[in-house]
């Protein structure tokens, strides 16, 4: 369940009230684990699989309801702004349009009583809330435009005399963003915390690539293949597959591996030690990218013309589980799947990923069919990039809907998406995830992300009231009949 599809009031979800609501409703379901979505910055297209920072909270989920409770706002400042019309899509345009501004004013309120917290809350996060405050006042100084296409070559080349003139010039917004950050965190700590309180621990995603639009890039540049003007020389992608015939052009910078590994692989410590602070079970998204990634030459229209190279592997793999011992990964192993990247996924001990919508094509055996599972494997209906699972069964091939109708005895009775989940749950996987509009038997209408369309995607958002005490009681009791009630899922 993203946090954006949170029924909070003004506009999107937030950390607030809706947000802990749907803890209790996931204790009371017998659940042990939220997914959700990275929290980062969103930019433009507003997919947080681009952000601005890895380590950044998204402004947009800041709770402005427990800024007025806190002092910070008042009432009728939040209540008199539109924040969108339609409750069950969020209008990122006009969340944009007026968020900062109410942060804003949160921020002239705050800063000065919160002095203390802030300074302990920058001591924490040193290694990247300078580089993301200042960048996002560079952003705005120059009309929002990407880094790589700033007038000022000095700052869009991070040099050091220009970076410190301009964080003394640009102060009062370098203040605004460490502050946003500062009241994100300290939400996200509060929810979190009251998660484990109620034995519910969250998976976050962690997208193997960074945004070229953001303050990693920027601030690091020789950990990434760019050439000396600071433009991308290959980025990356995915080939033709399931998704798209001309497959997946993602642009992000690649990075480069020699340099981080003569580095000790520092840069992935820290990103990893970043989202350890947010989440409890990290997935790694596009696991094969380790073993070797799609470069598409820089300028390509298409991912076609790209070519696998060598990634580091079990290289890097062995020092992040060296370093984090106790965290659990998930290695989200999807998409073209050589016997190197199987034998990677092997020696790595992650479990990785079946997707039961992927199970039934009756052409050919599938090893997503869950009498194949072994148990060290996360189980997922669908993911965000995939059809809910009432729309899925109008867009699949009929014959791979009576395959899944014959595999799960499937019947109207019961409902088509409850049969569907119960393979799942029914399965040796260590754990499985559904949607939360899988749960709700929604259509199309509640898909999060179509792959290579442009627009319109991570909108959709549930109604206040959708999620019942009937539908709590019959995930719960499915819960128990397969024994996932009581299972916490560990190392």
């Amino acid at each position: 369940m993203p946090v954006s599809a949170l029924p909070s009031p003004h506009g999107i979800g937030t950390l607030g009230k809706a947000a802990y609501e749907f803890v209790d409703f996931l204790a009371a379901a017998g659940q042990s684990w939220w997914q959700v979505l990275p929290l980062g910055p969103t930019s433009y297209g507003d997919s947080p699989y681009q952000s601005f920072s890895t380590f950044a909270g998204n402004p947009y989920f800041i709770d402005l309801d427990m800024l007025c409770i806190d002092g910070l706002l008042e009432r009728e400042e939040i209540s008199s702004i539109d924040w969108g019309e339609d409750d069950t899509r969020v209008d990122y345009g006009k969340i944009y349009e007026n968020r900062f501004a109410v942060l804003a004013l949160a921020a002239s309120r705050g800063y000065s009583r919160d002095k203390a917290e802030i300074d302990a809350f920058c001591e924490e996060n040193k290694s990247w809330i300078g580089d993301y405050a200042l960048f996002m006042a560079l952003k705005r100084h120059f009309g929002m435009k990407a880094w790589t296409a700033w007038e000022d070559e000095a700052l869009r080349l991070h040099d050091a005399a220009a970076v410190e003139t301009a964080r003394h010039e640009l102060a009062g917004d370098v203040r605004l963003f460490t502050y946003i950050q500062f009241l994100f965190y300290k939400q996200w700590r509060s929810l979190r915390e009251y998660a484990r309180e109620k034995g519910v621990g969250i998976i976050g995603d962690l997208p193997i690539y960074v945004a070229m639009d953001s303050a990693d890039v920027w601030a690091d540049p020789k950990s990434f293949q760019l050439d000396e003007h600071g433009f991308a020389t290959d980025v990356s992608g995915v080939p033709p597959d399931y998704f798209s015939e001309e497959g997946q052009l993602w642009g992000n910078p690649l990075y480069n591996w020699d340099a981080m590994k003569a580095d000790g692989y520092g840069w992935w410590i820290r990103r990893i030690e970043g989202a350890s602070r947010l989440y409890d079970i990290i997935r790694i998204d596009h696991f094969r990218g380790f073993e070797s990634y799609w470069s598409v030459p820089s300028g390509e229209t298409t991912a076609k013309n790209g070519r696998w190279i060598k990634g580091p592997g079990m290289d890097l793999i062995s020092v992040l589980t060296s370093w984090f011992p106790n965290i659990q990964f998930i290695a989200e192993d999807l998409g073209f799947l050589t016997p190197e990247v199987q034998q990677l996924l092997r020696d790595s001990g992650f479990p990785g990923m079946k997707v039961l919508e992927f199970a039934f094509d009756s052409r050919e055996p599938s090893d997503y069919l869950p009498h194949t599972y072994a148990p060290n494997c996360v189980c997922y209906a669908g993911t965000h990039d995939n059809s809910p699972i009432m729309a899925w069964r109008e867009e699949a091939a009929q014959e791979d809907i009576a395959f899944a109708e014959q595999y799960l005895g499937l019947n109207e009775a019961e409902g088509f998406h409850w049969g569907v989940l119960r393979g799942g749950l029914s399965s040796v996987a260590a754990l499985f995830v559904a949607q939360m509009q899988d749960y709700l038997g929604l259509g199309a209408e509640s898909r999060m992300n179509v792959p290579g369309k442009a627009g319109g995607n991570w909108q959709w958002r549930i109604r206040r009231g959708e999620i019942d005490a009937a539908l709590t009681e019959r995930i719960a009791e499915c819960a128990r009949i397969y024994g996932r009630s009581s299972k916490k899922w560990q190392k």
